[in-house]
């Protein structure tokens, strides 16, 4: 009872102060679904709801929560008065654990593939959504408050959620139901510098020249004879994070970059493809450009692994399926993502600039000689003629 009463009396203070700040402000109105805003990042979603209206409903920052769980402090807003206009915000990661400890919904959807994906007849998306609700703090049996709510939803491909990126070569545990229950395989990527994946590639300082053929090899271990490993997609990001919006397609399916090479593809407990170093154009004027290798991959029966692999040597191309209604043939899709690949500017200039150096050099050192074999010419000519005129003399 004293819990709720001074619950009470804190509302009524900060309604008073709210509406004080708010009054003559152009959005001290009733509230409209344009109030919110959604920003659908690659780590949180964040909210941000104009105050000035729920003041005017009667309520305050205190009183709103994500999917009414008032009790909790981490689904609870921060008012930012600073802003123009007033907001109170609310933010949460996009890891299963914050979605569900502020109520909110986690849907998977399948849709035709579209776009990037237009190879695969069926993507799996997920769909997050929820709402901000306010709580009435009228005590009586009847109220005059209106109920605010405002709902939200942000939508991603599955596969920019299960992935466990790091700045290093990462591995991904990839969980696998099988007849006997569930194991953990983990996955691994590795670059190598030649054709036979047997010498690591080693990145100087200075990066790799452009062209230089690189070997991905995407590796399964603690796995059965029943599964092998299936790239579906394979790309390029100048961030570490598969979430990007700057990104180069390797291989989507059968469409692939003109330099990748496909090798091995859900065909054994590895799959491996290369690809000639690039760099992307937003580094130009820069020496150095960095970039990271992801790949979206998952584990298949190997009976089944044929079905899901399109037939790209011939002019009618099947559509994969990425369901996962397969049950034990088929895993989810996870994301490994390679370390940082540094490439360097095409020294060609370098070479230009170093070879109209030698030939200046050259001309110079060419001209000093002949300049040096002249003067011992005319020394020489000159004691010859001297020593003439020097006998002559004598025999008169």
């Amino acid at each position: 009872m004293w819990l709720a009463l001074l619950t009470f009396q804190l509302a009524k203070l900060l309604l008073a102060q709210g509406q004080n700040a708010c009054l003559g402000h152009s959005t001290f109105r009733s509230p409209a679904p344009s109030d919110i805003e959604v920003h659908c990042g690659s780590q949180t979603v964040d909210l941000e709801i104009l105050l000035c209206p729920i003041y005017f409903n009667g309520y305050n920052e205190s009183l709103l929560a994500l999917n009414s769980e008032h009790s909790k402090h981490q689904c609870k807003g921060t008012t930012d008065w600073m802003a123009d206009p007033p907001v109170v915000k609310f933010n949460f990661s996009i890891t299963e654990e914050a979605i569900s400890t502020c109520s909110n919904l986690l849907t998977v959807t399948q849709e035709a593939g579209t776009g990037q994906f237009a190879d695969y007849s069926n993507v799996q998306h997920v769909t997050i959504s929820g709402m901000v609700c306010s709580e009435d703090p009228t005590t009586g049996a009847i109220t005059y408050h209106q109920e605010v709510m405002y709902r939200f939803s942000c939508r991603y491909p599955l596969q920019y959620l299960v992935n466990n990126t790091q700045m290093s070569v990462s591995g991904v545990s990839l969980a696998v139901r099988d007849n006997n229950g569930s194991f953990i395989s983990t996955l691994s990527m590795r670059l190598y510098s030649d054709n036979d994946y047997s010498t690591a590639m080693q990145i100087p300082a200075g990066g790799l020249e452009l062209k230089t053929r690189i070997f991905v090899e995407v590796k399964a271990s603690n796995l059965t004879n029943r599964f092998n490993v299936l790239l579906d997609r394979c790309y390029a990001t100048a961030s570490p994070f598969p979430i990007n919006t700057t990104f180069h397609d390797l291989f989507v399916g059968c469409n692939r970059d003109g330099q990748t090479v496909m090798g091995i593809n859900g065909q054994q407990q590895k799959a491996r493809f290369s690809f000639e170093a690039f760099r992307f154009v937003q580094y130009t004027g820069s020496t150095l450009s960095t970039y990271y290798v992801h790949c979206a991959t998952r584990l298949c029966v190997n009976s089944f692994c044929p079905t899901l692999t399109q037939n790209c040597t011939t002019g009618s191309r099947r559509r994969r399926s990425i369901n996962n209604n397969q049950d034990t043939t088929v895993s989810d899709i996870a994301t490994i993502s390679s370390g940082p690949i540094i490439t360097r500017q095409d020294n060609g200039v370098q070479q230009t600039q170093m070879n109209s150096s030698v030939v200046a050099v050259s001309v110079v050192a060419g001209i000093v000689g002949s300049i040096c074999l002249t003067l011992v010419a005319f020394i020489v000519h000159h004691r010859y003629n001297s020593k003439i005129s020097v006998n002559k003399t004598t025999l008169s």
